[in-house]
């Protein structure tokens, strides 16, 4: 078998920067198949994915990756740690993949591996550090930086690696893969021209976030300089279907409703609510109409607005701490959103490798034949997921796409 890359992505949407990270990866890695795990239609950093997961599977598909899985909507809401977790062990299960690449700020991989050494080891001395952190009321990110640099002793070479959101995602990356005792080589290609959350154009490079500025703005012609032109076609027909979700605040009345309808104890069963944040929430939910004021009023130095945004999440889709403890004792399945035809050769051969594996072609199949609970249970909210999001489409807010979408391939890109 010819070697395979892995990779981990939101895709939210496809642009020039992950065009970019394919080919480096696939240079630097000699890899001849490409296999990407990405986010569906609720995204990591606590919002929704502008577009639904089969238009980023199309995208992905259309740009050089072969195979496109679906990482389950419980890790894709989640924290870095438990997102990355589900998503090496989905690519580790596979069982094909030889090298997990990701997108780093560092300039070395070896630093954000020296951090995930003492994360996934938890010195006695680093966990008296981190304590002493929290206890100023920080939050968490930040009491875990601080306490990494004094720990490290090391602040010119450690100093602001953790506020790099590719580098938090890379070291939990690394994390994993030591936890799972996982074969995959991990390959760190350094992001170039423009940061995350970056809203400047350099060359035909944007980042994610300015490109959803520019969506929300109907920015065309800046749109159009930085994602690969069949990116912008397949935007620009879901655009024009009214087939995408700008943001959370689409679904604030629902999430208002729901909160309200809560008691406090169901509200301390969503995963991130600690140390009496139910009261909080329940409050704020209690006295103000829209997601901007709700975050405003509940966020505080020590809980930041990411966090509380996937709260929103969690309760808007139903989501508790059981389940997501749940998922972090099994390996997912492998739900096949789309392939080229070079894909469908990855396919038989995760079979012929692990027949035991699951690996979803149908939903429909999948949930009438399998005798795990655990993972019907997982597929179910992916389904009730996307039930969820194409209400805030702007027409054809159709429910059980997830049945009648079929699996995306190359005939799929010819309009």
């Amino acid at each position: 078998m010819s070697r395979v890359l892995g990779i981990i992505a939101e895709y939210n949407p496809f642009h020039n920067g992950h065009l970019y990270h394919i080919k480096q990866s696939l240079e630097e890695s000699n890899a001849e198949y490409v296999v990407c795990v990405i986010s569906g239609n609720f995204v990591q950093r606590g919002n929704t994915s502008i577009i639904n997961k089969w238009t980023k599977a199309k995208m992905a598909i259309a740009n050089g990756v072969d195979l496109v899985l679906e990482l389950p909507t419980i890790y894709s809401t989640s924290s870095a740690e438990n997102f990355a977790e589900g998503a090496i062990k989905l690519l580790d299960s596979l069982k094909i993949v030889d090298t997990i690449s990701f997108g780093i700020e560092a300039s070395e991989l070896s630093t954000l591996n020296n951090i995930a050494n003492v994360l996934y080891q938890e010195p006695k001395d680093y966990v008296t550090m981190l304590n002493h952190e929290l206890s100023k009321g920080l939050s968490f990110p930040k009491a875990r930086e601080n306490a990494l640099m004094v720990y490290l002793n090391d602040i010119k070479r450690y100093a602001n690696v953790l506020t790099g959101s590719n580098n938090i995602l890379g070291i939990e990356y690394l994390k994993a893969l030591k936890r799972l005792k996982s074969s995959l080589t991990p390959l760190g290609i350094k992001r170039e021209k423009v940061f995350y959350n970056d809203e400047t154009i350099v060359d035909d490079f944007a980042s994610a976030t300015a490109i959803r500025k520019f969506i929300v703005n109907r920015q065309f012609d800046e749109i159009r300089k930085v994602i690969p032109p069949s990116s912008y076609f397949l935007l620009g027909q879901d655009l024009k279907k009214g087939h995408y979700v700008l943001d959370l605040s689409k679904f604030q009345k629902e999430i208002i409703y729901i909160l309200r309808k809560m008691t406090i104890e169901q509200i301390r069963e969503l995963p991130d609510v600690t140390e009496g944040l139910e009261n909080s929430i329940k409050e704020a939910a209690n006295s103000c109409n829209n997601a901007v004021d709700l975050v405003n009023m509940i966020k505080t130095k020590r809980y930041t607005q990411t966090r509380i945004q996937r709260i929103l999440i969690y309760a808007l889709l139903g989501i508790t701490k059981k389940m997501l403890e749940d998922s972090k004792k099994i390996v997912p399945y492998a739900r096949i959103l789309g392939y080229s035809p070079k894909g469908q050769k990855l396919i038989s051969e995760i079979i012929a490798k692990n027949p035991k594996a699951n690996v979803v072609t149908s939903v429909k199949d999948f949930l009438e034949k399998s005798k795990n609970k655990a993972l019907k249970d997982m597929l179910q909210l992916d389904i009730n997921a996307t039930n969820i999001y194409t209400i805030g489409y702007e027409k054809d807010s159709w429910a059980n796409l997830d049945y009648t979408n079929k699996i995306v391939t190359i005939n799929d890109l010819k309009g």
